[in-house]
């Protein structure tokens, strides 16, 4: 693993000095700008590999949310009646799809504190690198795993009952959504990464946070039947508003006890404002940690 990312940082590091614009263009934001989209382009490119070569991986990737839909649609699928009427498992997919997507968070913390623990972040400080570009690439990387966590889901989705009944255009838009919401929560766990003091508190802290903000929504269960405040709690939370909004685009059930109320007429807006603001305040989080780690 050591010369594995030994290997990665010099080959990062030969990328980047190649990129770096030099005298008058570094002033220019034009070359600036493209010097941080190579650079990121790299490090994605670095993680991805990354992916490939270290196989503990893959588990986390391809069987886990197999597991999910399949353990959810078996044991919840006969248990739970939705208000109103409607199939659960229509209901189940979008759950899953938006848990699956919350918990990038976690490989992304981790990816980063064992970047950090192995010094790499270091390493990476004193190249001629975009200081964006490290999160960037670790956040896009984790895009790629997601997208193909998600495709495997949606394939065993189909065979347990799951449908898409308003059409390719308004799906294709829900999987864009999910992967707008997931990049964020990608953003938040490079935070955390950042900010653990080790590889294990990486691992064990962002599921403190992201099982109750998971379960405390409408992923699995309508809120109706949650106590008052809990149920405007769950409405709110952006788990719901992604839930909600990928329902409302592949066409399945996403019943609400008030259908007037904003989370439930606005959940597709309400999920791109989440996610935006959840990304600027990740980077700006990272950028200033990052400064006060090189002081």
């Amino acid at each position: 693993m050591t010369a594995t990312a030994a290997d990665d940082s010099q080959g990062a590091g030969r990328a980047a000095a190649r990129r770096r614009p030099a005298g008058d263009a570094r002033g220019s934001r034009l070359s600036r700008l493209a010097w941080a989209l190579s650079d990121a382009a790299v490090m994605t490119r670095r993680n991805l590999i990354h992916t490939v070569r270290v196989r503990e991986l893959w588990p986390f990737i391809i069987i886990q949310p197999v597991l999910f839909v399949l353990l959810f649609a078996e044991v919840f699928g006969g248990a739970i009646e939705l208000p109103g009427g409607g199939n659960y498992r229509q209901f189940l997919m979008a759950g899953v799809f938006a848990q699956a997507v919350a918990f990038t968070t976690y490989p992304t913390a981790v990816g980063v504190a064992w970047d950090m623990q192995l010094g790499l972040m270091d390493r990476f400080r004193t190249m001629p690198m975009h200081p964006s570009a490290m999160f960037i690439g670790r956040t896009f990387g984790d895009l790629g795993r997601m997208a193909i966590s998600v495709t495997l889901m949606a394939l065993c989705g189909l065979g347990v009952g799951w449908r898409i009944n308003d059409g390719f255009a308004r799906a294709a838009g829900g999987f864009a959504l999910l992967a707008l919401f997931g990049f964020s929560m990608s953003w938040v766990g490079a935070y955390f990464g950042l900010v653990a003091k080790s590889v294990q508190a990486a691992q064990s802290q962002p599921m403190l946070w992201l099982f109750p903000v998971t379960f405390v929504s409408n992923a699995f269960v309508p809120t109706q039947h949650m106590p008052g405040v809990l149920e405007n709690v769950a409405n709110w939370n952006p788990v719901s508003s992604v839930a909600a909004a990928i329902r409302m685009l592949f066409g399945n059930p996403h019943p609400f006890a008030d259908p007037h109320s904003f989370p439930a007429q606005h959940a597709v807006l309400l999920t791109v404002l989440w996610s935006v603001g959840m990304t600027v305040a990740a980077a700006v989080l990272c950028t200033r940690r990052m400064r006060a780690v090189a002081r």
